[in-house]
This record gives C-alpha cells, structure tokens and sequence, in this order.
C-alpha cells in the first residue's frame, strides 16, 4: 500500500468590518481619510494577503454590525474592525465582541488622540486583541499582518 501525506492549505478567514460613513472614504475629508476608496484598497489586501480568506462588510447601522459579528464570530480566524464613531459609543458593539471567540483587532485611519477630545475614548479597546491606529489604510495592513504571528 501506498501511503501518502497530504498537507492542506488551509486559509485563515478574516473579516474586515467597517462602521458608519467608513463607505465615503476617498470622498470624505481626504486631508484625514485619504483619497482611495475602501473598495479599491480591499481589492489591494486580497493581492497582498493571499493566505487569507477575506470578507469585507461595511454599514452604517449598529444593529447590522452586531448581527455580523454574531454570524461570523464563532467560524472566523479573525475581525479587523473600524467601528467608526461606534469605537466611542457603543456598549452594544464591546458585549459582542465579548460573546464570541473570534480575536478582533480594533483599527482606525486616523490618529483618534490627536483629533477631537471626544474620539480618545474607545469602549471597544478593553474587549480587542489590540488596536492600530494612526497609519492611513494602512492599519489594516498591520492588523491584517498581526494575524500571521
């Protein structure tokens, strides 16, 4: 008999998801946000990340961000998740992350600490893996990256 090993490759799934206003990206206030739109830098990530199986969901209401994370929070290798104004707000979006087992980098484009007083508390922090922020889109690249270790 001929036996043989056979290695799977077997993809990691991250979801990537975005909160309110985060879909006028490339529209919005470019000195803070950039100029590209979210579509067009996704499309980058599933270049860059081919070991991964990458979902991407955006809304702009919370109660559809709860029921992804609910749906996915328990068969994902990973949530990288910008919520937005939601980071300062939302009670709701923190017992979420708490309930599943999926690990959930926190990120954010922009510097949150050096804007608005208002955006240097974040209720979803306590409940992340970690949280990136500061680097333009290019803090889903390091969250992405943080799933690799």
């Amino acid at each position: 008999m001929d036996f043989r090993i056979v290695k799977l490759k077997i993809m990691k799934k991250i979801h990537i998801i975005n909160g309110p206003n985060l879909n006028l990206l490339g529209k919005r206030e470019k000195s803070i946000y950039g100029e590209s739109s979210f579509d067009t830098f996704y499309k980058e990530l599933t270049f860059q990340f081919p070991q991964f199986e990458l979902f991407y969901f955006q809304s702009n209401h919370e109660g559809l961000l709860l029921d992804y994370i609910h749906e996915h929070g328990f068969d994902a290798d990973g949530f990288v998740l910008n919520a937005g104004a939601y980071t300062h707000t939302s009670i709701a979006l923190a017992d979420a992350i708490s309930a599943v087992t999926t690990p959930v980098v926190e990120v954010h484009i922009s510097n949150v600490h050096a804007r608005e007083s208002f955006r240097h508390n974040s209720t979803i922090s306590r409940v992340c893996k970690g949280v990136i922020l500061g680097f333009g889109l290019d803090s889903y690249t390091l969250a992405l990256q943080s799933f690799l270790l």
